[in-house]
């Protein structure tokens, strides 16, 4: 195999690294002539370090980094795309078993509904006389972030002022929740099940509730790195679509879980990962959920890099205060974002190609055809789950109070 074609990619122990993980243990990079190897880092912190000096040409990248690292909110980050999208979904919101019941007597329902969890958490806050609880994120350019400010803003809680949010890496969430360091956590798979196993927390809703066919992780890579190797970067995006081909197909999860499981990847039981991927949650009070599309590897144009998900990230920069509305910002956003590279490594796979580069989140309720070249393409049900509708090319209407 040509060392010209060797890959370097750094990734965290997480359900949605699956795609990376399956595209070297099921040989579908090796299949494209890529020698993929993947090196596992404990914080999304790590992986932009070693991206910055060149130790990685790739990695396993929350949604909205590429982003950040763009418009210059890490001090030590290169210039980094994101040709490619890792999944859609695959989060969820974890309290302790005190706040679940200060929720439940509040009316908390068991069905992880943002909107009946929502009412109950500020309804529970309203009547504590203590300090907020304190809710642990990933990192503060995350969709995590993004997505429980989002969902507590909706329900009449200031994220800013009713609770504090920490920081803390993912596979730390159940054990902190547990020693009593936290009192709720947005993390991704499979450290919500974790937690709901032990016994130390209970599953209050999900990303896929909050913002139906949202994005998650995406592959980033380095700009200066696939300008210099388009042709591997295109082996590669080839080699994980096939990867994401596999792991949505529901005869090989149990082997899936089983890959991902072991010590050098997510290491955890098989039986953390399998909730996610059947959709069957367990909340941690003996009740199970089905959530539909809880995590998507590959249906729904999940591995598409669509501009207007970079742009709501862009939007909730703003929102948040992280970073000043200009017409600069923006396009630097939107072309963090790289569908053409996506288009062009997988034209010849005659897999469906979205027909557009972005769309309006929230405009589908149910499941639809939309125009595409190569194979049919569903999407939807999307959006979000107060009713509010993101356009892209309206980016001022949609944070005006």
């Amino acid at each position: 195999m040509s060392a010209s074609h060797r890959v370097n990619a750094g990734f965290l122990p997480l359900l949605d690294s699956a795609l990376l993980v399956a595209a070297r243990e099921k040989g579908f990079a090796e299949a494209e002539g890529v020698d993929l190897v993947l090196v596992r880092e404990n914080s999304w912190a790590s992986i932009r370090d070693r991206m910055a000096v060149g130790h990685f040409d790739a990695a396993h990248m929350l949604a909205p980094i590429p982003i950040a690292f763009n418009l210059g909110l890490a001090p030590l980050a290169a210039r980094t795309i994101a040709p490619l999208a890792l999944g859609l979904g695959g989060n969820a919101v974890t309290v302790s078993l005190d706040l679940w019941e200060a929720m439940r007597a509040q009316g908390a329902s068991p069905d992880l509904n943002p909107v009946s969890a929502g009412r109950a958490l500020r309804n529970a806050l309203a009547a504590r006389r203590t300090a907020g609880p304190r809710f642990a994120v990933v990192h503060p350019h995350s969709g995590h972030n993004y997505e429980l400010r989002y969902w507590l803003a909706a329900c009449g809680i200031d994220p800013d002022r009713d609770i504090e949010i920490v920081i803390v890496p993912p596979p730390l969430m159940p054990d902190a929740l547990a020693a009593g360091r936290i009192d709720g956590y947005c993390v991704g798979e499979p450290w919500n099940t974790a937690a709901a196993i032990k016994g130390a927390g209970r599953i209050v809703t999900t990303k896929s509730m909050i913002w139906r066919s949202s994005p998650e992780k995406v592959l980033g890579v380095s700009a200066d790195w696939a300008e210099a190797n388009p042709e591997t970067l295109s082996r590669l995006l080839r080699g994980l679509y096939r990867a994401a081909e596999w792991c949505g197909v529901t005869a090989n999860h149990e082997e899936l879980a089983d890959i991902l499981a072991r010590p050098g990847y997510v290491g955890c039981p098989a039986d953390w990962l399998l909730p996610a991927l059947s959709g069957q949650i367990q909340t941690g009070d003996g009740t199970t959920v089905s959530v539909q599309d809880f995590f998507q590897p590959q249906a729904k144009a999940a591995t598409f890099p669509w501009k207007s998900h970079a742009l709501w990230f862009y939007s909730q920069m703003i929102r948040w205060g992280q970073i000043d509305a200009s017409l600069r910002n923006e396009s630097i956003a939107r072309e963090s974002y790289r569908p053409d590279l996506y288009r062009s490594a997988l034209k010849s796979l005659g897999v469906a190609l979205p027909g557009a580069n972005a769309k309006v989140e929230g405009a589908l309720t149910v499941e639809t055809p939309v125009g595409s070249t190569g194979a049919s393409l569903v999407l939807g049900p999307d959006g979000f789950f107060d009713g509010k509708i993101f356009d892209p090319d309206r980016i001022d209407d949609y944070l005006a109070p």
